[in-house]
């Protein structure tokens, strides 16, 4: 089967590992409720290195109450994490019939194996090399989520790996869909792994002063476009769709959440962290994928954005919203859920893709919590402290992500 470029591509799985829930109904029911997965770390490393950032939004689930003793041994979190993610998208996808070599996997991280990395490291150095883990370089590589998740499944229409920093899940998101438009792929596995609740990363980010400081008040600590807010909260999970053409999906007779209809990308080219204030490269992204799936802004009807709660990267945002919608911006319901779920990093556009999808699917678009004064300088119309209905008939979500490097990616899903 060879695929036109045109060819509609549809999701047909949902699949997480969250800090709301061990899997998509709960971290769904989890983020309707307003509820926040950020609170105080518990482990001995904290203490050990006298973190000053002490809160963090850990998996809810602990994988090894879902892997075996041995894929957790064999499996760095990363790749845990995304390995829950996939076989749960695979199964609510009615775990597809397709030939191996049509069937793709494409997963992306920000960092990686980080805790085999140090973990190795320490052996190394403590022990020598004949205690380093036999399968450290699997373990620490970024591409072990895909290459896991593809031995797993028996893909072989290709296992790759995004990394663009906190745009990485929603880039292969988008990369996947390619991949099933340009008849590579019947059906892809996509979305976004990270593990990265390690000391190196929080002291690292806290160096950088990118982290909020709100140790007392961890459930507050995420407060996107709020004027009290003084950065986001570091989080961990995994995020994946199934993607195929709807072709293929309704030869099977497979339920469809949504249509993945266009993807945008670029890149700022203005600092390796900061944003471009104006928001001219995130505004590009998205004018690119509404284009692409042959909408206009009017048919927008909400944003699911990246909103980190930075004090400069939610401005740049909302100024880059503007920028792409001018006053179809006006009255657009703006979600904002790392107030529930912190930032889950490599993950993050993942996860708020599968976020957009449900509320497109549901017809709801979460409420941002913890936003009691929202900052006079975003213009947007911010949903909070109920759900917002969405109307009824065709209508269309945008999912923003942007990550360090200037990396911006934004995708348009519609409702089938």
């Amino acid at each position: 089967m060879t695929a036109a470029p045109d060819v509609k591509v549809v999701v047909t799985g949902l699949g997480a590992t969250t800090p709301l829930g061990g899997d998509v109904p709960s971290t769904w029911a989890a983020i309707l409720a307003g509820t926040s997965g950020v609170r105080t770390l518990t482990y001995d490393w904290v203490e050990t290195y006298a973190l000053p950032v002490t809160i963090g939004a850990p998996v809810h689930t602990p994988a090894d109450q879902v892997l075996s003793r041995v894929e957790i041994r064999r499996l760095d979190p990363n790749a845990q994490y995304a390995m829950i993610a996939s076989r749960e998208a695979w199964a609510d996808a009615g775990a597809p019939e397709v030939e191996p070599e049509r069937l793709g996997v494409v997963i992306g991280t920000g960092i990686g194996g980080v805790w085999t990395l140090i973990d190795q490291w320490e052996n190394l150095r403590e022990k020598g090399p004949r205690r380093i883990f036999p399968l450290a370089v699997p373990m620490l590589m970024p591409n072990s989520a895909s290459g896991n998740v593809s031995l797993d499944l028996g893909a072989r229409a290709g296992a790759h790996t995004i990394v663009s920093a906190c745009a990485s899940g929603a880039e292969s998101m988008g990369f996947a869909a390619d991949m099933i438009r340009s008849g590579r792929a019947d059906v892809v596995v996509a979305g976004g792994a990270e593990g990265a609740m390690h000391p190196l990363c929080i002291g690292g980010f806290t160096a950088m002063q990118a982290l909020s400081k709100r140790n007392d008040d961890p459930t507050r600590a995420s407060r996107p476009y709020d004027t009290a807010r003084d950065g986001f909260v570091m989080g961990e999970g995994a995020a994946v769709i199934v993607l195929e053409s709807e072709a293929h999906a309704k030869a099977r007779g497979a339920r469809i959440y949504a249509e993945f209809a266009g993807l945008g990308m670029s890149a700022d080219s203005h600092h390796i962290a900061a944003p471009e204030p104006e928001g001219a490269g995130a505004s590009r992204a998205m004018v690119e994928a509404v284009s692409r799936a042959g909408l206009t802004p009017r048919d927008v009807v909400h944003i699911n954005a990246h909103a980190t709660s930075t004090p400069v990267g939610d401005v740049a945002e909302a100024n880059a919203i503007r920028r792409a919608f001018g006053a179809d911006a006006d009255g657009m319901p703006v979600s904002a859920t790392k107030s529930m779920t912190g930032h889950l990093l490599g993950a993050a556009g993942a996860l708020e893709g599968v976020l957009t999808i449900l509320a497109v699917h549901h017809r709801l678009a979460p409420a941002t919590i913890n936003l009691d004064n929202l900052d006079p300088e975003i213009d947007l119309d911010v949903i909070r402290g109920e759900v917002r209905t969405l109307p009824d008939g065709d209508i269309a979500a945008l999912n923003n992500s942007f990550g360090f490097g200037g990396h911006n990616v934004a995708f348009a899903v519609k409702s089938i």
